[in-house]
């Protein structure tokens, strides 16, 4: 894995040496890499690669180079400052979709990797109730359906949906540290929902699942 990383590191270098034909081809390509996988960044890609296998980084350099890095858990210096050089076309800086979904994914892939399956009926073992464990699957499929419509309706990032900020004393998802606090009387804390709109192509009940 070693020589493999570091020949594609290598490869990667060459290409990207140089404000040439060669460069250009490898932004093009690693645009083209992240869009198809909803990432937003090179450095993403590379987390993104956690959830994956080999098997599934095969179908071009970019995905090879950043599950061999993730692999390998190798840091890549120029990683970062590639991401600010991709093509004009790409925004960068906000929530990808693969980022925003990632936990619930990730959460899946984990208990899946134990034994678990989504017909398991001892959910609650797992410290999960029965709705939050069926969600986990019927959200990633509906996520999968949902997303490319979104996207082709102009929501390129989660960051683009509207969305609504709930009171501080509702249920709470993040928490605020106390110099960032709106005001004295918040418990720091504050819940944000994403409102799925209307597009073409997404149905009710997938946008329930949202």
């Amino acid at each position: 894995m070693a020589v493999l990383t570091q020949e594609l590191l290598l490869h990667a270098e060459r290409c990207m040496r140089h404000e040439d034909v060669s460069k250009n081809l490898m932004l093009v390509g690693l645009n083209r890499t992240l869009d198809e996988w909803l990432c937003d960044s090179f450095v993403d890609l590379i987390e993104e690669m956690e959830l994956w296998k080999w098997s599934d980084a095969t179908r071009d350099f970019w995905l090879r180079l950043a599950k061999a890095l993730q692999q390998s858990n190798i840091s890549v210096t120029w990683a970062e400052q590639l991401d600010s050089r991709l093509a004009s076309g790409h925004t960068t800086g906000k929530l990808s979709w693969a980022t925003a979904t990632r936990s619930i994914r990730e959460c899946k892939m984990r208990i899946e990797r134990i034994g678990g399956s989504r017909l398991d009926t001892d959910s609650e073992v797992r410290g999960l109730d029965q709705t939050t464990w069926e969600l986990m699957w019927a959200g990633e499929a509906a996520m999968q359906k949902s997303i490319p419509a979104l996207r082709q309706a102009g929501y390129e990032s989660i960051s683009d949906l509207p969305r609504i900020q709930q009171s501080y004393r509702e249920k709470v998802l993040v928490v605020i540290p106390p110099a960032m606090r709106t005001c004295v009387t918040s418990n720091g804390e504050q819940r944000v929902q994403m409102l799925i709109p209307v597009v073409q192509g997404l149905s009710l009940k997938q946008r329930q699942l949202m």
